[in-house]
């Protein structure tokens, strides 16, 4: 089966373990589009990878489906709920069940790692300071830092402050998790490492996660399905196992994506 015949036949799978579906959307900035026609589906406690070149939107679609921005057509549907169509309320009540970890980490370098992670908990919750002070601490447990509550941003390394955007993005127990390219910057024990911590929370609250990321080592090793944007075409080209892609796509571009040009 071609790439594009994978596209076509995973792009509209529906059914009650689907979580996520993009369908027909087109994203630009004024005039100028920077992808159209893309249509894909992501099921339930699956990890998915948005990839390709440099360029070719992958942080503009999270930016879409987070709600950060809105499409110029097109849905973006949770469990078959149109969330662009939706009341600002309702659409709020979405982003509640979402957790961004970004590339840069985004902590507050005024704060402790543990009142960044309280950030959210202090908004959408009404728990006392002592709740927040425990659940932050339970978070940063989880992904590996238990003792550094008090520490600032600028004490510890990228690869830590990695971890501590991840505890923040955990901190609602959310049912999607979104990533922005979080290997960046990172060697590749601590990219593997960051790639096993993401597995285990997947599987620890059973949450969807999306990841934009240009990292093969994490493609091959945690993503279950795949989106491949073309730049040049400003459309998606396959979506599909980025394994099966690899080894069975005829196009080029993807080919020479998923073995950097070594097979």
């Amino acid at each position: 089966m071609s790439a594009l015949a994978e596209s076509a036949t995973t792009a509209t799978a529906s059914g009650p373990d689907v979580h996520i579906q993009v369908k027909d959307l087109t994203m630009a900035y004024g005039s100028f589009i920077v992808q159209q026609d893309l249509t894909f589906s992501i099921q339930r406690g699956n990890i998915f990878i948005i990839m390709g070149d440099s360029g070719c939107g992958k942080s503009t679609l999270l930016r879409h489906m987070i709600g950060l921005k809105r499409p110029v057509k097109g849905q973006v549907l949770y469990e078959g709920k149109d969330f662009w169509a939706a009341e600002p309320l309702r659409r709020k009540g979405f982003m509640r069940s979402f957790g961004m970890s970004y590339q840069g980490s985004a902590l507050w370098s005024s704060m402790t790692l543990a009142e960044n992670i309280a950030l959210p908990l202090q908004e959408y919750t009404d728990l006392s300071a002592a709740d927040i002070r425990e659940l932050a601490q339970l978070k940063l447990a989880l992904v590996g830092l238990a003792g550094f509550e008090d520490y600032y941003p600028a004490e510890i390394s990228g690869g830590m402050m990695k971890r501590v955007g991840l505890a923040r993005a955990i901190a609602l127990d959310p049912d999607i998790l979104y990533f922005d390219e979080p290997s960046a910057g990172l060697d590749p024990i601590s990219s593997r490492l960051l790639d096993d911590l993401i597995l285990e929370l997947r599987d620890s609250l059973g949450a969807t996660v999306v990841i934009v990321t240009h990292e093969l080592a994490s493609i091959f090793s945690i993503g279950d399905n795949s989106v491949f944007l073309d730049a040049e075409k400003r459309t998606m080209t396959a979506t599909g196992n980025p394994k099966q892609l690899r080894d069975t796509s005829t196009d080029p571009k993807i080919h020479r994506f998923l073995t950097r040009g070594e097979a």
